[in-house]
């Protein structure tokens, strides 16, 4: 009897629950919802990449492409923004500012344990359908990842690399795209 009283009880909720979505619904209300956590205007249609040179002091040959071609990807991915060259409705352009490696641990006789790769990137975004979402003078974006210091930076920014940018342009899509 107490399991039948039970599941009465979560039906009514959900028909509660429902109820009230649809009185949201029809009294012209509209709610913008994605699974990937955007909320881009119904208006936009759009969006572009700029490739991102690197302008650090220290170089690393294959950081501009994969970020900008990461940047293209998440918004392919996770929007229904179609990309175009240039002049998008979410637009991007930008530079790798610094791309650093240094200690991040010592141990108690002054030796180097971590190391840590850092790389900061300026994003300028022009949100052509609301303005006042743009950020003219840019917006900066560092993350970072350690590594051992018995490795060389050359033998292990193949792997960090791709994992700080994943973290650089997934900071990018929700600062632009879910307006945080």
């Amino acid at each position: 009897m107490r399991i039948e009283s039970l599941k009465t009880s979560h039906i009514l909720r959900a028909a509660l629950l429902l109820v009230g979505l649809f009185s949201i619904h029809g009294c012209g209300v509209q709610i913008k919802y994605s699974l990937s956590g955007a909320s881009i205007p119904p208006d936009a249609k759009t969006f572009s990449v700029a490739y991102f040179p690197n302008n650090a002091t220290m170089v690393s040959p294959i950081l501009s492409s994969t970020l900008t071609e990461a940047l293209v990807d998440i918004f392919s991915r996770r929007t229904r923004l179609m990309q175009v060259d240039e002049g998008g409705d979410f637009a991007f352009e930008g530079e790798i500012t610094n791309y650093t490696s240094t200690t991040a641990a010592v141990s108690s006789d002054d030796y180097a344990l971590l190391n840590r790769l850092t790389i900061t990137v300026r994003v300028r975004f022009t949100n052509a359908i609301d303005e006042t979402a743009s950020w003219a003078g840019g917006r900066t974006f560092t993350a970072y990842e350690d590594y051992e210091s018995t490795q060389l930076l050359t033998e292990v920014e193949g792997t960090l690399i791709p994992q700080i940018v994943d973290k650089l342009v997934t900071d990018i899509f929700q600062a632009s795209a879910s307006n945080w």
